[in-house]
């Protein structure tokens, strides 16, 4: 029997499940979603090897505020506990592994909207304008090192992956070159079309 794994791009799929449903989605969510993909008439008689969920834990430290110098705490907000949450639930998963990047915290810098404001209309800076500096680094990466991976070992037929990080074409590219079928899914997300080229099917999930 051939058998399939499902790569989940976790920045990408909680900003995407976010639209959808207005509000942070739960471990639930992520699960039934890799249900939908696995039940997808593409994968008939293909079993599951695993689905793979690429994240990186929330920065949970405290800072100080460059401009009112409060301190800053980010493991008491919500999307410290709402990540955190989610995180330890798929570890501990029937059939999911989840895969770390890194959280990468740059300091501060102005926000967008306050940089276009005072741009038009040049003011003093204030504690609002000010917000964390903070990154994601080698989700990526891991992703395309596990596609690389499976390909080469064979230990799967086909690869499905969640996603909508033109980065990842390179990777797409190499999967194919080594025998493996690659599917896309997008969650309804303008992807570039380079993405869509060098798979062999996106599926409509």
């Amino acid at each position: 029997m051939s058998r399939h794994t499902v790569l989940l791009d976790g920045g990408f799929v909680i900003h995407k499940l976010q639209e959808r449903l207005k509000r942070f989605p739960l471990p639930a969510d992520i699960i039934a979603l890799a249900a939908a993909i696995n039940a997808d008439a593409s994968l008939s008689g293909s079993a599951l090897l695993r689905n793979y969920f690429y994240h990186a834990r929330p920065l949970g430290e405290a800072v100080t505020h460059p401009v009112n110098g409060n301190t800053v705490n980010f493991a008491t907000s919500h999307t410290y506990k709402n990540n955190t949450s989610l995180l330890d639930h798929l570890e501990v998963e029937e059939n999911f592994a989840v895969r770390y990047g890194d959280t990468v915290n740059h300091g501060w810098k102005i926000g967008s909207k306050a940089l276009k404001d005072i741009t038009r209309k040049p003011r003093e800076i204030t504690d609002r304008d000010i917000v964390p500096h903070i990154q994601q680094k080698g989700v990526d990466l891991r992703i395309g090192l596990d596609m690389a991976r499976i390909s080469l070992n064979r230990n799967a037929s086909t690869i499905v992956v969640v996603s909508g990080d033109s980065d990842l074409v390179p990777a797409f590219k190499m999967v194919r070159t080594e025998g493996v079928r690659l599917y896309l899914v997008t969650l309804g997300h303008g992807v570039r079309r380079e993405m869509k080229v060098h798979v062999d099917r996106t599926l409509s999930i």
